[in-house]
């Protein structure tokens, strides 16, 4: 269940500046030398009564650790490759070559940087495609994907498409900003970022079929879609069902995920087929009813204010060290000015170490908004489907066999890596979250204040 919050933001941003490669926290099923049982296809639903905390088999504990501990090696790894491949970059002065290339193509900013961005973004990326590579691969052997390679290959390409496009509009918002106040920039470039971000959610969702397949969920499953259809008008908002769509994600993850987005007439709601395959119709449901949870309690938006905030004091800091930097070095890596293009790797380098550094406060922020969203979810399925509490806490359980997530993090690696509550601090809320027994409303759904079904 991904929560589109601060990262997304700052990535929506940032993606026309720098290949930010996330380790993403999806674990496949059980280990590479044996195979998951298949799903049934309509899997029986849990039985009433208390699930126990999130547990694995022996040998799928074993491959969750291991895993875990290869996505971390391979977290650091990337960070501490990607300030290499920006530092190797100044010292061989590879911007100001291509800065001079550019600046033969034409006398204006926007020629040149329509020539400089293109060239430096593919040279970051290209040369990153290593622990890209090594991601990938992790996937596939721990089953968390299936997609071949030739399949990886293409869609890389794709992403660098959109982001050398993004990049370049944004570099040279950037460096426009820098030529026009030398002393301002990082403020005037902020309140241009804003826009942007919010540009960038409106936008996402007509991004997303350029990687996988949508097809009405009325289709295939019209019940489940007219669940959906009721659960989002109950929450206030209206999403007719020619809104709600099965994305085709089995032909490249075995993953699960669900998703509500967009504005007005991108406004959607999209379940993963792999979620209907491999859980019960009300699994599914609560599942979405967390996503919709961060629709309508508006994360998107509160994560926006938050990657605000939080970017502000990031371009102050890099406007200050980025003087420093070029006082000291600037000649050495043959770097004209702050308003020289070529100053960009080093932008790039503050900023990775800045989003390094703020890593925990961010997932500490997504977790809290996890928390609310699994709040509203179970608020919003309440007395729509039996046994709720229970049915919300098995979901989990899947969700963790599917993800592999380990079952006992410790403090210091859910302190660093955790944008979710752990999966057992989840199941144990969803078993003693009752305020109707209490007699008390619930915070955010106040029209679920009914009896159960039966």
């Amino acid at each position: 269940m991904n929560c589109q919050t601060f990262r997304i933001a700052f990535l929506l941003l940032l993606a026309g500046l720098f290949a930010a490669r996330e380790i993403r926290a999806q674990q496949p099923p059980t280990s590479s030398s044996s195979q998951p049982a298949a799903a049934p296809a309509n899997p029986a639903p849990p039985q009433s009564g208390q699930v126990q905390g999130y547990t694995l088999t022996p040998s799928q504990e074993a491959q969750a650790i291991a895993y875990a501990e290869a996505r971390h090696e391979l977290y650091f790894f990337d960070i501490a490759y990607g300030v290499l491949v920006l530092a190797f970059l100044l010292l061989l002065r590879v911007a100001p070559a291509y800065r001079s290339l550019a600046a033969r193509a034409g006398s204006g900013n926007f020629v040149q940087t329509l020539v400089f961005a293109p060239l430096l973004l593919l040279t970051i990326d290209i040369l990153s495609l290593p622990t890209a590579i090594w991601g990938h691969r992790l996937s596939l052997k721990y089953q968390l994907s299936i997609q071949g390679w030739a399949s990886w290959i293409g869609d890389w390409a794709k992403g660098e498409v959109i982001q050398v496009t993004i990049g370049v509009l944004v570099i040279w918002i950037l460096y426009a900003a820098i030529r026009e106040s030398p002393r301002r920039w990082w403020l005037y470039f902020w309140l241009v970022s804003i826009p942007l971000i919010i540009l960038g959610a409106v936008a996402e969702p007509l991004v997303e079929p350029w990687f996988y397949k949508y097809e009405p969920l009325a289709n295939s499953q019209p019940q489940l879609a007219a669940r959906i259809e009721q659960m989002t008008s109950r929450a206030g908002v209206q999403i007719p069902e020619d809104r709600i769509f099965e994305m085709i994600a089995s032909a490249k993850l075995k993953a699960l995920n669900a998703y509500v987005t967009g504005l007005s007439g991108t406004k959607r709601v999209v379940v993963w087929d792999t979620t209907i395959r491999r859980m019960t119709e009300d699994e599914v449901l609560f599942v979405t009813g967390h996503e919709l949870g961060h629709y309508v309690l508006g994360h998107v938006f509160d994560g926006i204010l938050f990657s605000c905030g939080v970017l502000l004091v990031f371009f102050y800091a890099a406007f200050h060290l980025l003087h420093w930097m070029l006082a000291r070095w600037g000649e050495t890596w043959a770097i004209r000015g702050v308003d020289d293009l070529a100053s960009l790797p080093i932008l790039l380098l503050l900023l990775s170490i800045f989003g390094f550094v703020f890593t925990p406060a961010e997932n500490g922020y997504s977790r809290h908004l996890e928390h609310q969203a699994d709040q509203y979810g179970l608020e919003v399925i309440h007395g729509l489907i039996p046994d709720a509490p229970v049915v919300a806490a098995h979901s989990f359980q899947v969700l963790g066999e599917a993800d592999l997530e380990e079952p006992n993090p410790s403090t210091a690696v859910k302190f660093w890596f955790y944008n979710h509550p752990p999966l057992d601090e989840r199941m144990r809320f969803a078993q003693t979250y009752d305020p109707w027994s209490q007699g008390r409303a619930p915070e955010f759904v106040t029209g679920s204040a009914v009896s159960p079904q039966k």
